[in-house]
């Protein structure tokens, strides 16, 4: 075959083009990815700090009983909440601040972002805070991304509104509902110290999605760490740790 230096630069170009879209998609669903912009994942090791979120609630069924599993390790966590299941349950966002959580931004419906424009993004966010606040008043500056989902124009409506992007660096995989040792054995795993741990209270497809083996994982997982030494602190602690940013919304 005869060599072409021009085919070959064409398949190269096509090669290194390739590469770029592949890194640049997992950067923006990559929860660590930092491409993007800055978001808040976790401390650096050696830190004994753990920092509990749940996504996708309020959920009737399941989050008033993780408060009773929390309470009973007197242990506050991280609650990004979904604000249309805000609007059809604001006694239980209410009981997770009573009960001193911390409530933050889940969007309103739960889309992946990276597909909205910043019209899209903007009243998504806009309209989660408005069902908090109507449901609890003042809360954190706190905001998750669905999915984890976000590009550039994403992390600058949130900041806009004031919103401070959160990811986190463990997560169980218990949005399938897994058994509890599975996602207890996922977590800890994972675990080096000054992590941010992914769990799920609901679920963004309907209401009432079961959660209970995620509450028992938690059980065995806050014994375990106690056990070990380990403080487990919200978000906000966790970022004054860090000397991140951190407002009443």
């Amino acid at each position: 075959m005869k060599y072409n230096p021009h085919m070959l630069a064409l398949a190269l170009t096509c090669a290194v083009s390739a590469a770029a879209a592949i890194a640049a998609g997992y950067q923006s669903m990559s929860p660590t990815g930092q491409w993007y912009g800055q978001t808040f994942t976790g401390l650096p090791c050696p830190s004994r700090q753990l920092a509990l979120t749940y996504d996708d609630g309020p959920n009737p069924l399941h989050s008033l009983r993780l408060l009773e599993v929390l309470a009973k390790h007197n242990v506050h966590a991280t609650f990004f909440l979904i604000g249309l299941y805000v609007r059809q349950h604001p006694e239980i966002a209410r009981a997770l601040v009573q009960a001193g959580h911390i409530v933050g931004n889940h969007t309103f419906t739960h889309p992946l972002l990276t597909f909205k424009s910043e019209a899209e993004i903007r009243q998504e966010l806009h309209q989660c805070r408005s069902a908090l606040q109507d449901a609890i008043g003042q809360h954190s500056n706190l905001f998750r991304p669905p999915f984890g989902g976000r590009r550039p124009a994403v992390l600058r409506v949130a900041r806009e509104l004031g919103l401070e992007p959160v990811m986190w660096n463990v997560t169980g995989y218990d949005w399938n509902a897994p058994p509890a040792s599975v996602i207890e054995s996922k977590v800890s795993n994972q675990i080096r110290g000054g992590n941010v741990i992914l769990l799920h209270d609901g679920g963004h497809k309907q209401l009432g999605a079961d959660r209970s083996q995620t509450l028992i994982a938690t059980d065995r997982l806050l014994a375990r760490y106690h056990a070990e030494r380990y403080e487990f602190v919200t978000i906000p602690r966790m970022m004054q740790s860090a000397g991140a940013r951190v407002e009443p919304g």
